[in-house]
Parts: structure tokens; C-alpha cells; sequence
């Protein structure tokens, strides 16, 4: 198994590097309301397409707040994705996640917008902005698995095998990579 984890517990959070926990304070038809957030970074995430191997290619990782609720889970599948935390622009951000989880050099011009939409709206709100691209080996330039302390493994998922995957409840996902193959096989 890749993912050996021990001594998992957990904390208070005072201030965060990536979150900041909050208490919204506010009044709502005359009411005084009060609500715990985070405030934290937008996101980029892309469906990778291998066009050879007729497949998605998906970030499997160790999701330590997934975890934390749900035990059994302990990898989530995702599209490559990264945290909007430079000035830059959303393909180059894109771009260089790419480079990063999976090692696949993809010019920006050959990374298309999708859409954009709000996750987790109860806690965070912060926006996802989701994007396409279509890969090949001719464009591998290293294994990937991200940088830093990050542990990714990249699994390709046939595209005759996605539907049943994205219904497979045993297997954490986020509702991004669901979507993304939906719109997938609608333009399709």
C-alpha cells in the first residue's frame, strides 16, 4: 500500500498557512447570525485526456480532512489541480500543475477554460476554476508526483470504465472530476 499512515490526530487551529479559520459575524432579515468559515485560495483543476490510451489520467493522493471524516478512505482520485497563490494567469497556473502532478509539458494555448464553480459553500467558497487539456507521450518529460512533500500517484482511467467509476462510491472523489467527465462525454 503507498499510502502508510500512523499517529493520525488532530489539533486546534489558531492560524493556518493555507486556511484561515473565521467567525463570520452578520445580519440576516434582522436577525444577528454569526457562522465558522475559512478563507482560503481558489483553485485550478484539468482533465487530462490521453488521447493514445483512450484515457483519463487522475491524481491519487492521501487526503488527511477525508480521512479525518471517513477513515476508510484513505486516497482520494482527482483531477490535477493546484492552489491559485501567485500572480499569474489561471492557464499558466494550470500549466505549471501539470508540469508538477503529472509531468506532462502542455502549452498554455492547449489548455482550454471550461467553467468555474463554488466548493464547498459551507465552509470555505472558495472557486475552482476547471480546465481541459489532451496529452500524449510525446509530451511526458517526467514522472511527476508533485513537489515538495507531496505524494501523488497518477492512475489512468479507461474511458470505457469512467461511468461505472464515478457511481463507485467505494472510491472518494470530488464532485469536480465527476462533472468534468460529464462535460467530457457531452462534447464528445
Amino acid at each position: 500500500m503507498p499510502f502508510n499512515i500512523s499517529d493520525f490526530h488532530t489539533a486546534p487551529l489558531n492560524q493556518g498557512q493555507f486556511v484561515k479559520p473565521v467567525r463570520l459575524h452578520y445580519r440576516q432579515n434582522g436577525n444577528d447570525c454569526t457562522w465558522e468559515a475559512v478563507k482560503c485560495h481558489d483553485s485550478v483543476a484539468i482533465l487530462l485526456y490521453h488521447r493514445d490510451k483512450e484515457a483519463f489520467l487522475l491524481v491519487k493522493q492521501f487526503r488527511p480532512a477525508v480521512h479525518m471524516n471517513h477513515p476508510v478512505h484513505l486516497c482520494t482520485y482527482e483531477l490535477c489541480a493546484g492552489l491559485v497563490d501567485k500572480d499569474v494567469s489561471l492557464g499558466q497556473i494550470a500549466r505549471e500543475e501539470i508540469d508538477e502532478e503529472c509531468g506532462f509539458a502542455v502549452p498554455v494555448e492547449n489548455i482550454s477554460k471550461i467553467s468555474s464553480f463554488f466548493t464547498n459553500v459551507g465552509v470555505s467558497g472558495n472557486r475552482q476554476h476547471l480546465f481541459y487539456a489532451e496529452i500524449d507521450d510525446s509530451m511526458k518529460i517526467h514522472n511527476g508526483g508533485g513537489i515538495h512533500s507531496e505524494e501523488i500517484i497518477l492512475e489512468y482511467l479507461p474511458c470505457k470504465d469512467a461511468r461505472a467509476f464515478i457511481y463507485d462510491e467505494s472510491k472518494a472523489k470530488t464532485p469536480g472530476l465527476m462533472f468534468a467527465m460529464y462535460w467530457f462525454w457531452e462534447q464528445r
